[in-house]
């Protein structure tokens, strides 16, 4: 038995210029310059600078009508170039003040020359006399170093890459062979397969003393026990004073547990974090100014004005030609939209950081850490009558250039919880007191977990031990007794 029926049903969608949009705001400004050069490419009706003197189409443009009978048809009124076109030689979103700041910058990304970190270390093998097959091992291990220095393969896989790929049959006992002769290149420590081996190097080849012969020692023989700090166990074991074990570790501190981390970072394209914002103080009052490249001149293409006017003053209307006006109708909405996208991306973000600027005007005013008053995402979006994740694209991935050095805007929010007078205050507060407590603490005795919570509670912040221990781990603080000292 069949049966109807009305149902209600109500869905909410986002349509494809809205995903399009919410992928716009959340691109920081180099990503939104590759964005428009994308589009400028893609869509001839679009393009870029200021727009040449304009020639006023006919009055009756608008009003022309051409009846076709087939559903293809186009007619001049569902062209309306007033709505795609502005008769100011500046769009209108160019003229807000201190929205945006001249842009004098260089936008191109510069590049690193030189030697690369392999080529450095092959071209010290040229002084070395190596048989063909030594050399061949050799290659292939400097090819097997890594951005920070080291081989971190075992020596008989490198054995069977080296008769699966090279051709060349070798026994673990001449690649080691080999690898000493590695040992010996610039920078010390380079080609090492762990950081023992790495800092025992770098040693071995110091001018021999009795600090280097004791660092050597404890090296090779008590590295576990210096990892872990041991101290106590490493007086008895090579009966040494404390003064003596100092100066030991002083020399082992001044190695590099990355030698080759400066040298194979200088050939990678520099990477530049360039500033969606600047705040400045002026007067004593906070000036928000949003990043000049956010705010591209774009306009539409003369060429398809005259176009349109060429097909408004021809007579007879061809197949073609009516194709080529849906065509440039749909080129002119693409174009209209985007410079309606790009000023309204302007106007987001611009809302956003105002707002947060606003909410943290102590911080910005100061840039003292323990000023940053708790905030959450939300907190901005009902400011501004925004959705929480607009606010979050903007924050994900927005540099702002404040006095106190360039900062990512997510770093501005944070949870909250009550001190002991009852009022919220930011974890980043706490962290940044934990952070001092840290570094004024007697290295000798260094604070435990329990130890800092008792501290923060003396100072009005009542948290628990494994709290503390949470943010001493988000902060990359060790435990107590990895930093310790003697």
């Amino acid at each position: 038995m069949l049966k109807q029926f009305l149902q209600f049903k109500l869905s909410q969608k986002l349509s494809p210029q809205q995903i399009q949009l919410m992928k716009l705001i959340q691109l920081p400004t180099q990503a939104f310059e590759q964005r428009l050069k994308q589009e400028l490419e893609e869509n001839p009706a679009l393009e870029g600078g200021k727009e040449d003197s304009k020639d006023e189409l006919d009055s009756d443009f608008d009003n022309t009508t051409d009846d076709y009978e087939d559903n293809d048809s186009i007619n001049a009124e569902d062209i309306n170039v007033d709505e795609y076109l502005s008769d100011d030689e500046i769009p209108d979103y160019r003229t807000q003040v201190n929205n945006y700041s001249s842009d004098d910058e260089e936008k191109t990304m510069p590049y690193a020359a030189g030697t690369s970190f392999t080529q450095h270390l092959i071209s010290q093998l040229n002084t070395y006399r190596l048989s063909d097959e030594e050399r061949d091992i050799a290659e292939f291990l400097v090819g097997s170093v890594g951005e920070s220095g080291y081989i971190r393969r075992e020596i008989s896989d490198i054995v069977d890459d080296l008769a699966f790929t090279q051709s060349v049959y070798t026994t673990e006992e001449q690649v080691t062979k080999v690898l000493k002769i590695v040992h010996q290149l610039d920078p010390a420590g380079v080609g090492a397969r762990n950081l023992q081996e790495c800092l025992s190097i770098q040693l071995h080849r110091k001018e021999k003393t009795s600090d280097t012969e004791l660092a050597i020692n404890i090296i090779d023989n008590a590295f576990d026990q210096f990892t872990k700090k041991h101290y106590k166990k490493l007086l008895n074991k090579f009966n040494i004073t404390e003064t003596q074990l100092k100066d030991a570790i002083n020399e082992i501190e001044h190695l590099n547990p990355k030698p080759g981390g400066s040298y194979a970072g200088n050939n990678r394209i520099v990477e530049h974090v360039v500033p969606d914002f600047a705040i400045k103080i002026v007067d004593g009052e906070l000036e928000l100014t949003l990043n000049g490249r956010n705010a591209p001149e774009l306009h539409v293409s003369r060429e398809y004005n005259n176009m349109l006017k060429g097909y408004k003053d021809s007579k007879d209307k061809s197949k073609s030609q009516k194709d080529a006006v849906i065509f440039i109708k749909q080129k002119l909405d693409a174009a209209k939209w985007f410079i309606e996208a790009i000023k309204q991306r302007q106007q987001t973000l611009f809302v956003t950081m105002s707002a947060i600027m606003h909410y943290q005007k102590e911080y910005f005013l100061t840039g003292d850490e323990r000023n940053l008053k708790p905030m959450i995402l939300k907190d901005i979006a009902d400011e501004i009558h925004m959705d929480v994740s607009t606010v979050s694209r903007v924050a994900n991935s927005k540099y702002v250039d404040t006095p106190y050095g360039t900062k990512l805007i997510k770093e501005f929010f944070s949870e909250s919880m009550k001190n002991d007078q009852g009022e919220d205050v930011s974890t980043r507060e706490i962290k940044k007191i934990l952070e001092t407590v840290v570094e004024e603490e007697d290295k000798k005795k260094p604070l435990t977990d329990e130890n800092l919570a008792g501290i923060l509670k003396e100072k009005g912040y009542p948290i628990a031990r494994r709290t503390v221990a949470k943010y001493r781990e988000q902060l990359d603080i060790p435990v107590a007794r990895l930093r310790k000292k003697i």
